[in-house]
């Protein structure tokens, strides 16, 4: 009965040594010890102390390869990497903050439709507690007066 193949590890497994590692990379082995040693790429340990590179470990020493072949230095590519790490987490965050803002819009605009929010009849005077909804891509417009001197 044939078996099952494994399924492909998880990208942040580290499975692979250095060997392994340097032949995927095409970087020699005594280069990833220098960009460990430099913190651009930091492998798993195993138990005795031996490295163990993931997929993404393998993905970003292949970048760190692109650009020293490019002519940037190693600090430059520090410097990219911290940044494209940066860019990643605003993006993530930019991304919940949009998702976030669609919902209150659909429950504001629920909750209008509702009725919700709006004066009762038997309360007069009682002031509408929503917020003004406005449609995507309206710009607000602010003047300024200034009185004459």
């Amino acid at each position: 009965m044939p078996r099952e193949p494994f399924p492909p590890p998880p990208p942040d497994a580290a499975v692979y040594v250095i060997s392994v590692a340097a032949e995927l990379t095409g970087l020699h082995p005594q280069t990833l010890r220098t960009y460990e040693r430099l913190g651009l790429v930091t492998p798993g340990r195993t138990g005795g102390g031996g490295r163990r590179y993931s997929s993404r470990d393998i993905e970003q020493l292949r970048e760190i390869a692109e650009l020293t072949s490019a002519g940037t230095g190693l600090e430059g590519v520090r410097r990219i990497l911290a940044l494209e790490r940066d860019n990643a987490a605003l993006r993530r965050q930019a991304d919940d903050l949009a998702a976030e803002l669609e919902a209150t819009r659909a429950a504001l605009h629920q909750a209008s439709q509702a009725g919700l929010g709006r004066p009762r009849p038997d309360t007069p005077g009682l002031p509408n507690k929503l917020p003004v909804l406005r449609p995507r891509g309206m710009d607000a417009s602010v003047v300024v007066w200034r009185r004459g001197r």
